[in-house]
């Protein structure tokens, strides 16, 4: 086995498995070859987009669910973030990546299956939105609020969705994983401001069914 190949399992492994029982999600208005809509996208080739979080429903979960999880991660994201759009510089599709969490709702309630689109973005602004608990689920931190850190005029807390914005000099397709996990709890024990670090092993011993829906996105034309 590669270096690669075990770099790419070790950052596969990061996400929960998918649990015995299937969970069926769905994510809108998607193009016809899987990919992110342009106005869901925090990033265009000319710059900021529209940033509109899609619709997403997901069936109900099985017996003894409390609540529900949902999550949008970039397994895609290159590791050497410096070399992030950098003149002169192409991250090819081999490079080591990371995951990067784009969305993070904690202890959405039981009544809820689906998320209307634009209901956690309409825009990009400072921060986008604040990490509040809402009447559908309780917001975590995106990974924008370290990459945004010192940056004066973006820097904030980053809750809500943030969408697709991969490097313009990127040769790898993007494949976004949007998960929902049915939980046999209503809350979990995060911190005020829980990221992804925080959520990933509070779901552990918890996930009664889990599912997702994949989209694509690149922002290099070189990239089919």
């Amino acid at each position: 086995m590669t270096k690669l190949s075990l770099i790419l399992l070790a950052s596969l492994a990061a996400l929960p498995a998918l649990a015995a029982e299937p969970l069926r999600v769905t994510l809108a208005n998607l193009g016809p070859d899987g990919r992110f809509a342009p106005d869901q996208a925090f990033c265009t080739p000319s710059g900021f987009g529209p940033n509109v979080s899609p619709a997403v429903s997901w069936q109900a979960g099985p017996k003894g669910t409390q609540s529900y999880v949902l999550v949008m991660l970039d397994p895609d994201v290159p590791q050497d973030l410096s070399q992030y759009n950098k003149p002169g510089v192409t991250i090819t599709a081999e490079s080591p990546r990371q995951i990067f969490p784009h969305w993070l709702l904690a202890d959405v309630p039981v009544s809820v299956t689906a998320l209307a689109e634009g209901v956690e973005a309409r825009g990009v602004v400072k921060g986008n939105l604040p990490l509040a608990r809402t009447a559908y689920g309780r917001r975590g931190q995106s990974g924008f609020a370290g990459f945004m850190a010192g940056n004066p005029e973006m820097a904030g807390d980053w809750g809500g969705y943030a969408g697709p914005c991969p490097p313009l000099n990127d040769l790898r397709r993007h494949e976004y994983r949007v998960r929902v996990y049915a939980l046999d709890v209503p809350t979990l024990p995060l911190p005020d401001r829980f990221t992804w670090a925080d959520l990933e092993p509070a779901l552990r011993g918890h996930i009664l069914a889990e599912g997702e829906a994949k989209a694509a996105y690149s922002l290099n034309p070189a990239v089919k």
